[in-house]
C-alpha cells in the first residue's frame, strides 16, 4: 500500500494538470484562479475542457474556467474562504452567471482516499470478481449503475468488479473504472432489501484491497447527501479529501 504523501501527491499532481496549476496551489490560503485547459491526460468526464470547474482540499479554492469570466470570478472569490464557496448560497450566485453564459453547475462531488489498511471482515456470503469485458454482461440488468457503468465507456472503463450473491441471486456489487491508469474510482450498490447488513462495507473493503494489491489509488466519490454511501466510504477505511463541481451545458 502507497503511503499517504504518495496518495495525496499522485491526485494532487492529476488535478494539477487538470486545473493548469502547481501542486502547491492547492495548499494554499489565497484562492487560485486559471484558464482552462484540455489536458491529455485528464480524466475524460466530458468531451473536452469544462466551461468552469473548481475544488477545493478544505483551505482555499482553485478555479479554472474560460477567460472570459475570470474579472467576475476575482470578484466573486475576493476576500472569501475558498471552502466556502462550496456553500449553497455562494454556489447559487455562480450559477446565476454561468446561467448568463449558457451554463450550469452539475452536482458537488464528495472525494475519498483511503490512508488505513482495513482487513475485511468475512459474512460468509458467496462472492465472484469479474474484470474487464466479463463486466459487461451486467450492463443490461441496469441494477448496479453505481458499481458500473451504464454501459462501456472507453475514456474510464470498468475494469474491476466483485458481487456477493444470494444463492444465484446478486444482492450486491462494487467496482471500480480505470479513469487513469492510476486512479481507479470505486462504487457500490446493494439491493434494497438486504441494505445495513454491512454487505457494501464488505465488498468495498475487498475491492478497494485488491486495487491497492495491483499498485493502483482507489478512489470514491459520492453526493453530500447520499449518508448510506458515506457510512460505507467511511467504514471501508477511507477518509473525506477533496470536493470538486464543474458545469454543463443550460
Amino acid at each position: 500500500m502507497k503511503t499517504k504523501e504518495e496518495i495525496l501527491y499522485a491526485i494532487k499532481h492529476q488535478l494539477a494538470m487538470e486545473y493548469n496549476c502547481l501542486i502547491d496551489d492547492f495548499s494554499k490560503s489565497d484562492n487560485i484562479l486559471t484558464i482552462q485547459r484540455n489536458h491529455p491526460e485528464r480524466r475524460k468526464y466530458a468531451d473536452g475542457a469544462f466551461f468552469l470547474q473548481m475544488v477545493t482540499f478544505g483551505e482555499n479554492v482553485v478555479i479554472t474556467s474560460k477567460k472570459c469570466i475570470h474579472k467576475w470570478l476575482n470578484e466573486y472569490t475576493k476576500d472569501r474562504k475558498g471552502y466556502w464557496l462550496f456553500e449553497h448560497n455562494n454556489l447559487l450566485e455562480l450559477e446565476l452567471k454561468l446561467n448568463e453564459n449558457g451554463r450550469k453547475l452539475s452536482q458537488t462531488y464528495h472525494m475519498f482516499l483511503s490512508f488505513k489498511n482495513i482487513e475485511p471482515k468475512d459474512n460468509g456470503l458467496k462472492i465472484k470478481w469479474f474484470e474487464n469485458e466479463k463486466i459487461q454482461q451486467f450492463y443490461e440488468l441496469g441494477s448496479f449503475t453505481n458499481a458500473i457503468s451504464k454501459n462501456y465507456n472507453p475514456n474510464k472503463p470498468d475494469i474491476l468488479a466483485i458481487a456477493a450473491y444470494n444463492g444465484d441471486e446478486i444482492i450486491g456489487m462494487a467496482g471500480c473504472s480505470m479513469d487513469t491508469p492510476l486512479l481507479w474510482q470505486m462504487g457500490i450498490d446493494v439491493k434494497e432489501k438486504f441494505c445495513g447488513k454491512g454487505i457494501g462495507t464488505y465488498l468495498v473493503t475487498l475491492l478497494k484491497k485488491e486495487i491497492e494489491n495491483r499498485g493502483k489509488i482507489p478512489f470514491y466519490g459520492t453526493s453530500l447527501s447520499n449518508i448510506r454511501s458515506w457510512n460505507v466510504a467511511l467504514n471501508s477505511g477511507f477518509t473525506p479529501t477533496w470536493i470538486e463541481i464543474s458545469t454543463v451545458e443550460k
